[in-house]
């Protein structure tokens, strides 16, 4: 089955994230999908604006697919990371077209993550987001110590991280991080609405002041570096074993800070 499913109308193109059965979660062949289609879009001239959205009601993006990674070391832990930011997650922020996160139901972990880095941000008003990285021994490895602090401040950026607590949408939206709130059966059509007024203006302009707006708000290289490193260093402890062993095995973890 396609990981993503790429349909087009007129000059909006809506890339959908096709794993309901896994709440859209993301895993390795996911984002390299994920990478490819937002590669052919960035050099089709037809195509102004992007929409990511999830496929069912339930989940834009659940988080990442842990069972992927239940077992890796603290090298493939840092790669993990390290490639979800070069293939997708740094890739959106920079990319020269305007990418809108159609919010469609859970946005946990990596989903949020994937929201955070797209460049306006619409949610269902039945939508749930949250980093719960911490209750699996490990930090948010996608992006999400950088791009929530500088969004919506280091204050709540950390009390949303430490806490692990899921936000709803109003409150997402209170705080900054979502633009604006849709009903769920509104949410696809306000969004390629919006796609469609931002099409209507010069593309060549546009793409100038994503450039300048990046070069003045970008998450820095320095802490996105910090964050994959620290993120690896989490899949030597036991903590992260403890965690996503409990993760999988659906119990609470009782973690010893080892």
């Amino acid at each position: 089955m396609n990981t993503i499913v790429l349909t087009q109308s007129g000059t909006v193109a809506t890339l959908t994230i096709n794993r309901p059965e896994k709440l859209n979660a993301l895993n390795r062949q996911t984002l390299n999908d994920l990478h490819k289609s937002l590669e052919q879009l960035k050099s089709d001239t037809s195509v102004r604006c992007v929409i990511i959205t999830g496929s069912g009601t339930k989940a834009f993006v659940a988080g990442a697919d842990i069972a992927e990674f239940a077992d890796f070391n603290q090298a493939e832990g840092t790669a993990l990371s390290r490639e979800g930011h070069d293939l997708v997650f740094t890739y959106i922020e920079q990319y020269p077209k305007p990418v809108i996160a159609a919010v469609n139901g859970f946005a946990l972990g990596g989903g949020l993550e994937l929201a955070l880095s797209c460049h306006i941000r619409l949610f269902s008003d039945t939508a749930k987001v949250g980093l719960p990285e911490v209750t699996l021994g490990l930090i948010p490895g996608y992006g999400g110590t950088q791009r929530l602090a500088q969004l919506i401040g280091k204050g709540k950026a950390t009390e949303l991280i430490c806490t692990a607590e899921f936000i709803n949408a109003q409150d997402a939206l209170d705080w900054g991080i979502a633009n604006a709130l849709h009903s769920p059966d509104q949410l696809m059509a306000q969004a390629q609405a919006m796609a469609e007024r931002i099409s209507k203006n010069s593309p060549i302009a546009i793409s100038h002041a994503l450039q300048v707006i990046q070069a003045g708000h970008a998450a820095s290289n320095s802490g996105l570096l910090a964050e994959t490193q620290h993120f690896g260093a989490c899949f030597t402890s036991q903590d992260f074993k403890e965690g996503v062993n409990a993760f999988l095995n659906k119990r609470k973890p009782d973690f010893k800070g080892a």
